[in-house]
């Protein structure tokens, strides 16, 4: 009996130090992440902030805004684009086969102001993903030295054009992104999205797109504005157009050109939608892991499980803690102590990441056990998916992956 006894404590004391072992690891990426999350919000430049003496010009620019099924906001975002302040635009507005009255909206915009053309874009060709042809024929239609381009549920302030257009040309740059501020219109993004932000943050930082030494190139889809000779220079959207990320893949092909390009923080200026209930914010978190999948299926079983140590198993251990307590020894202390700070450090990053970027109450932190959970099952959903099938479902649309997509290369 003592030796059943001496056995039992040898394997609880050895998978108490495993776990140990995992959670220190899991400490140690929250902690990277927060500050580098800080580092990244104190040193990324604003949107605002450039030498105004070296602003000479004001050079045309079309704005290139796709639409599809977008009537609660369409309107919203026109106001806004209309508002602008800077003297010399365009709105190049694009239906991109709605169902909703979409197409109507923006003909009555186009028919009461003439910097507002309307186009219903032709049913896209084989290869080719929907925003992806929209924006190709936006590009066409426009007139523009700049192309801005934004999407149809985002908002800007007055300002927010004349300042894009002064950092660009200041800067001499090829090509300017925006970090926008996420809306959360719904409990589920409000929950998930901070803690997705988060853990994607060091990735597609200013810090990172901003350092010529990295090869990290990104768009954020809701706002950037690019010359046409750059825009012509990569292909336009037509050299990413299989591409269901498309802002990320435009954003690395431009970096990878080496063309001048800045991110800068934009929120107080623009706001964007991520998401709309569960079913968008489902479908948008496979969006991120199918093509990863068609890449390189090793990486995609790496990320995955990644993800669901470093979001969801300190959590999801949390019930196997009374049984660690039977080793009667420091293994469980060691354990009970690691899980506990990996479980608060998250907690706290994701808290400063609601107050910092999402503009919501850091309360909803204590949802991280459940967002974690499910960022983690859709990219497990994903790739089951992906095995089955390589069919990905994106506003209302079934699209078949190609190989070489990756949006989070």
């Amino acid at each position: 009996m003592l030796k059943e006894d001496d056995a039992m404590e040898l394997a609880l004391t050895i998978t108490n130090l495993v776990l140990a072992a995992i959670m220190a690891g899991v400490f140690g990426v929250w902690l990277y992440f927060l500050t580098y999350m800080t580092k990244s919000f104190r040193q990324s430049p604003m949107l605002e902030s450039f030498d105004r003496t070296k602003v000479s010009r004001f050079p045309k620019v079309s704005v290139i805004l796709p639409a599809r099924n977008e009537r609660h906001y369409i309107a919203h975002c026109l106001d806004s684009l209309l508002r602008q302040d800077y003297p010399n635009f365009e709105i190049v507005a694009i239906n991109d086969s709605s169902t909703d009255g979409t197409g109507e909206i923006m003909k009555a915009y186009a028919a009461n102001d003439l910097r507002v053309i309307h186009i219903d874009a032709s049913p896209k060709p084989e290869g080719w993903t929907g925003k992806n042809w929209a924006c190709y024929q936006g590009y066409l239609q426009a007139r523009g030295e700049l192309l801005m381009f934004t999407d149809a549920d985002s908002k800007h302030l007055p300002t927010t054009m004349s300042l894009a257009v002064g950092h660009l040309m200041s800067g001499n740059l090829g090509a300017l992104t925006a970090v926008p501020r996420l809306i959360c219109n719904d409990f589920w993004t409000k929950m998930t999205l901070p803690l997705l932000a988060t853990f994607l943050h060091t990735r597609f930082s200013p810090i990172r797109v901003n350092n010529p030494n990295t090869k990290t190139g990104y768009f954020f889809g809701s706002f950037f504005i690019i010359t046409r000779s750059t825009y012509e220079a990569v292909g336009t959207h037509e050299g990413v157009k299989e591409e269901l990320v498309e802002d990320g893949a435009l954003g690395g092909k431009v970096k990878a050109s080496k063309f001048r390009m800045k991110m800068v923080r934009g929120e107080s200026h623009i706001d964007a939608v991520w998401a709309r209930d569960l079913p968008t914010l489902w479908q948008g978190l496979r969006r991120l892991m199918i093509p990863v999948y068609y890449q390189d299926k090793v990486d995609a079983y790496m990320m995955a499980i990644a993800v669901f140590f470093i979001l969801f198993a300190p959590f999801a251990s949390l019930p196997y803690l009374p049984v660690a307590s039977f080793a009667g020894n420091m293994s469980f202390q060691i354990l009970f102590v690691l899980q506990i700070s990996a479980i608060t450090l998250i907690m706290v990053t994701t808290a400063v990441q609601c107050r910092l970027a999402i503009s919501e109450s850091p309360l909803y932190a204590f949802a991280a056990p459940l967002s974690g959970a499910l960022i983690s099952f859709s990219f497990m959903s994903a790739i089951a998916d992906a095995k089955k099938k390589g069919v990905v479902s994106w506003r209302d649309r079934k699209y078949i992956i190609r190989k070489t997509q990756n949006p989070l290369s």
